[in-house]
C-alpha cells in the first residue's frame, strides 16, 4: 500500500482525493498548507506528495524545497496539482524540486495515472 500525502488549502479538494485515493488503496495523509504538509512529510516519510502551490503560511513551492533539502526525500516524488496556469510561476515550481505539474480542475483518473507512473519510476 503506498503512502500519498496530500496538501491543500480547500477542503472540497482533500475530501474528494483522500476518498478517491483510499478506494484505490493508498494509505492517504493530508494537511492543509505547506507549514503542515512539511511538518507531516517528516512524520510520516509519504512515498508520493501531491500539493498545491498556493495556500497560507507557507506555499507548495516552499514546502517542496524544505523537503527536498532533507536527505530522506531527495528521491521522493512531489507533484504540484494546482490552478496556477502561469508559465513562469509552473517553470519555478519546477525548478523547486518537483516531478510532475497537474492543472486544475481534477481529473482523478488522470492524475491517479501520473501518481501510478511517477511511483513506478521511481
Amino acid at each position: 500500500m503506498n503512502k500519498i500525502l496530500i496538501v491543500d488549502d480547500e477542503p472540497d479538494i482533500l475530501e474528494f482525493l483522500s476518498y478517491n485515493f483510499r478506494k484505490k488503496d493508498f494509505l492517504v495523509i493530508t494537511a492543509n498548507d505547506g507549514k503542515e504538509g512539511l511538518e507531516r512529510a517528516m512524520q510520516e516519510s509519504p512515498e508520493i506528495i501531491i500539493s498545491d502551490i498556493l495556500m497560507p503560511e507557507m506555499d507548495g513551492i516552499e514546502m517542496c524545497k524544505e523537503i527536498k533539502k532533507n536527505i530522506k526525500f531527495t528521491t521522493t516524488p512531489f507533484i504540484f496539482l494546482t490552478a496556477v496556469n502561469d508559465d513562469y510561476k509552473v517553470l519555478y515550481a519546477m525548478s523547486s524540486g518537483a516531478n510532475q505539474f497537474v492543472s486544475k480542475p481534477i481529473k482523478f483518473e488522470y492524475l491517479l495515472s501520473i501518481v501510478n507512473q511517477t511511483l513506478a519510476v521511481h
